[in-house]
């Protein structure tokens, strides 16, 4: 597979990550982390799924994959674009490819998020760049981000949730 043949202009990358973070927030609001992505189509216009983060198995990059790959093809996922609002997980970055998104923009990155969170026991985040994941596979998965014209608002979002006490398990 081919990289995509077209990118999104900047005006796209911050309307859809701001898109994506308004998701989250709605995630947060039902009692999820705040963790929110979208798909686009290879038009850079028609948003095919939306996601929040479910659980700490369940991440809202991992779960649109998935949806995603059971409703298109691989030829036609290679086209589009998910948008995040973090740097996704190993996890995350793998379901991608597997799913065969061609592109991927995140608005923070998975440092700064670690920076927000510090050894908060909900967020055990895996020191693990997306492009380093992706470098391993056989697809050039194109990775645009982090962006800085949203890096505040997302940034914002973790700072209020994460400064919260942890839940107490069980």
């Amino acid at each position: 597979m081919t990289e995509p043949a077209t990118s999104p202009s900047p005006d796209q990358l911050v309307h859809y990550l701001r898109q994506a973070n308004a998701v989250a927030e709605a995630a947060l609001r039902s009692g999820h982390h705040p963790f929110g992505a979208l798909l686009v189509g290879p038009d850079h216009e028609t948003v095919w799924l939306s996601q929040g983060n479910v659980d700490a198995v369940n991440h809202a990059e991992s779960v649109l994959a998935r949806e995603a790959a059971q409703r298109w093809s691989p030829a036609e996922l290679w086209g589009c674009t998910l948008y995040t609002t973090v740097e996704p997980c190993a996890m995350c970055a793998g379901t991608q490819y597997w799913a065969h998104i061609g592109r991927l923009v995140f608005g923070l990155s998975e440092r700064d998020l670690l920076a927000i969170t510090g050894d908060h026991p909900e967020n055990p985040t895996l020191d693990l760049p997306c492009r380093d994941v992706f470098d391993r596979g056989q697809k050039p998965v194109q990775v645009i981000g982090p962006v800085a014209a949203v890096q505040a608002e997302i940034a914002a979002l973790h700072r209020r949730f994460w400064a919260r006490p942890a839940a107490s398990p069980g």
